[in-house]
């Protein structure tokens, strides 16, 4: 278990450089800002994709046992946030702006309150942080737009 939690870890540290990468670019390379800006809502879309991700495994599972929470509720609740960050990479940027930092925000409270009891303490507290950190560079790219 300790190892997987620190893998888990790592791999969560190492998925912020992007982040903090390109909100820097955004910031501090303003002939490039466009693309930087382009590219930092795309790898913000595949994140908060791949995190919901996560809830298609436990609907299949929870298909077998008897938990507090439907498998079709979980499932689409991956359906939606899949769905928030494709469309939300069409809309203007300062939509996205707006849009990403409040889709992270509201995926980790679903983990943290309503599916709280399928995660680990330790995870819970990973996410917090990364939450945190990512919510942070998006604010500070949607400043640059607004």
């Amino acid at each position: 278990m300790i190892a997987i939690a620190r893998l888990a870890v790592a791999v969560g540290l190492l998925g912020l450089l992007p982040f903090l990468a390109g909100a820097a670019a955004v910031l501090l390379w303003p002939e490039r800002q466009a693309q930087m800006m382009d590219l930092f809502y795309l790898y913000s879309a595949g994140i908060l994709v791949f995190m919901a991700g996560v809830y298609w495994p436990i609907g299949l599972q929870l298909q077998q046992h008897c938990y507090p929470v439907s498998p079709v509720v979980v499932m689409a609740l991956s359906q939606a946030f899949f769905v928030a960050a494709g469309v939300a990479v069409l809309l203007p940027m300062t939509i996205q702006a707006v849009l990403f930092p409040l889709a992270y925000l509201l995926l980790y409270l679903v983990d943290a309150v309503w599916m709280k009891s399928f995660w680990p303490a330790w995870y819970l507290r990973l996410r917090l942080v990364l939450t945190a950190v990512a919510m942070a560079t998006q604010v500070a790219v949607g400043v640059v737009l607004l």
